[in-house]
């Protein structure tokens, strides 16, 4: 079973995501939980102060490939 915890973001440094767009769809994130917590925080750049959701790092990579070669399939 997964449990849910807290994590205090206020001080983390975002980036906008390099797959993101000029447009209003990016995404932003931060890579101070990849060492040694191995977490990747996402969060919608249009709505900073709003809801994130933190992926395991392998699942974010795989997650980028996926897009990525998606986006050069098209």
């Amino acid at each position: 079973m997964r449990t849910a915890c807290t994590i205090d973001t206020s001080n983390f440094n975002w980036r906008k995501s390099s797959y993101s767009g000029n447009g209003h769809e990016c995404v932003e994130v931060s890579d101070d939980l990849i060492k040694p917590e191995g977490l990747v925080p996402v969060r919608d750049s249009k709505n900073p102060s709003g809801p994130k959701l933190v992926f395991l790092e392998t699942a974010w990579s795989t997650f980028v490939r996926s897009g990525h070669a998606r986006y050069l399939a098209a």
